[in-house]
Order: structure tokens, then sequence, then C-alpha cells
């Protein structure tokens, strides 16, 4: 089973129909049981940050989501859904975050356009299966005020260039995390899906 988390907010149309498109049924769902169970997981990502982890730690999904990564199950994060992996993020003060992969938030550099909407190229930082078949500096779509700042650089896979080197692919074990929406991202970000669940063993 494919598990979409919905947390009341997150683009989970736009997620499940570019699944279909692979073939894959997904199910959307706020109960922790399937983010445990299933065998890939995506978390998609629209809101704001202290929103999502409120509604997530009443859901009991936020110990699910933990769980979950903390026992080597896939699991793909977006936009939203990559910055609350971290420690906390400064949108909208500080907010305490899920705290799976240490590091913070914070938000794109004064004198730049905010939010950041549109086509932006990913560098490839790594040889990893997500890439497969995409080519280094593919161009994917962003929509985002703020960035994830990982303290170990060695999880930062793909790297983006908006006033900073930021960091718009995560990967750490079977976590991959992208600031950018691949949902939206036409072909290469369909591929990036496809690759997700071939990692974790869906045909």
């Amino acid at each position: 089973m494919i598990a979409v988390v919905d947390y009341g907010a997150g683009n989970v149309r736009s997620v499940t129909n570019a699944l279909a498109s692979l073939g894959h049924h997904a199910t959307v769902t706020s109960d922790p049981r399937y983010v445990l169970g299933a065998k890939a997981v995506v978390f998609p990502g629209v809101g704001a940050a202290g929103d999502t982890m409120r509604r997530l730690s009443e859901s009991g999904m936020a110990e699910a989501i933990r769980r979950r990564v903390a026992e080597g199950g896939p699991l793909f994060a977006v936009c939203i859904g990559m910055q609350v992996l971290l420690s906390g993020t400064e949108e909208g003060g500080w907010h305490e975050c899920l705290g799976i992969t240490p590091g913070m938030v914070t938000k794109l550099p004064p004198g730049l356009k905010v939010p950041q909407i549109g086509w932006n190229q990913v560098k490839q930082r790594i040889s990893h299966p997500i890439f497969a078949g995409i080519p280094d500096e593919s161009y994917f779509y962003f929509v985002h005020s703020y960035y994830a700042r990982p303290e170990n650089g060695t999880t930062v896979a793909g790297t983006t260039e908006y006033g900073v080197s930021l960091c718009s692919v995560l990967i750490d074990g079977t976590l991959v995390g992208t600031q950018f929406h691949p949902e939206k991202s036409g072909e290469h970000g369909l591929r990036m899906y496809a690759n997700f669940l071939s990692m974790a063993g869906i045909g």
C-alpha cells in the first residue's frame, strides 16, 4: 500500500493524481496505523509549519512519522513536509518540528522575491537511485518562502541557487525530502516519484 499523509492542508489531490498517472493507487489517510504499515509513504506539503505540526501532533501522525523513519520505512516528504522533518522552524516565530533530521528552517534572504514561485534547477550532489533517469540540473517547480538548513551536510543530496545555495533534496537513509513539488514538475517529477516507489519495492 502507498499512503499519502492527510493533515488537513497538504496538496493530496495533486500527489494522488501524479501517483495514479504512474499506475498506482494511493490511500489518503490521517490514521497513524496506515503510515506505519504502508510499503511507501508520501508526506505532501502545503501550508504553515506551526499549523502542520499541531495537526500532526493531534492526530498521532507526528509520532507515527518519527517511528516509521526510525524503523527504516520509505518516506517521501515534500516542501513543508520536508521542512518539518528538521528540529525547528523560524516560520511564524519559533516552532519545534519533528526532529528527525537535525537542523533548522529559516526564511529566504532579504532582497529576493519571496516566495520563490516557479521553475528552478536542482544540482545533484550525490549519485543516488532517486535521480535515476533525471539529468543533472533539471528544472523542478518551487513554491516556498523558507528553506531547510540540515546540520549534517551529507544529507544534502541536491541544491538550488536562489540567493543562497539551498537544500532542495534531502536524503537520509530511506527518507527522501524535496523542497520542490514533484507532482507539479512534469516528467522529471513523475520520474522521481517512480524512482522512490521502486526503491520501496513497488514496481
